[in-house]
């Protein structure tokens, strides 16, 4: 299946947007509309072929059981033994998320308010510099958040 997917990927690599949007109807077949998003894959090399063979691999491999898992609070993080919480710190819906049982969101809730309240604390105390060391995971997300977030930053400089 990837080496189908490497032939595919390398028989568009060089094709023109402009080509692809030839096609009048590329923009609604490659977009999908979904919670208030629109997710526009219209602007990628992709064509169908692509598109059907990247759906038959998330097929093939579960993602949808895996993704339906993670919601359920199953325990997926296999290195740790335990259930991923990313649901569950982006749960603004006020419903419960369960792990074996037990809604985590009171704890979730309680540990977002405290970080808010050390943030808070770290603005009003005249630190000027917040240095991100980070515990071995990837820097990109609050690499991020902090581009995204300057423009409204009214605390210390973060590095």
């Amino acid at each position: 299946m990837f080496k189908d997917l490497r032939n595919l990927a390398a028989g568009v690599a060089d094709r023109r947007m402009l080509d692809l949007f030839a096609d009048p109807g590329r923009a609604e077949a490659f977009s999908i509309r979904a919670c208030d998003m629109l997710f526009d894959f219209s602007k990628t090399q992709i064509d169908a072929r692509v598109k059907d063979a990247l759906l038959a691999l998330a097929e093939s491999r579960g993602v949808a059981a895996k993704r339906d898992a993670m919601f359920a609070g199953a325990k997926i993080n296999e290195t740790e033994g335990r259930a991923v919480l990313h649901t569950a710190l982006r749960n603004l819906s006020g419903k419960p998320v369960m792990v074996d049982g037990h809604d985590v969101m009171p704890e979730v809730l309680s540990t977002l308010d405290k970080m808010s309240a050390v943030a808070d604390e770290v603005r009003a105390s005249g630190v000027t510099d917040v240095v991100n060391i980070g515990i071995g995971g990837s820097d990109l997300g609050p690499a991020m958040a902090y581009r995204a977030l300057t423009p409204y930053c009214d605390g210390p400089r973060c590095h």
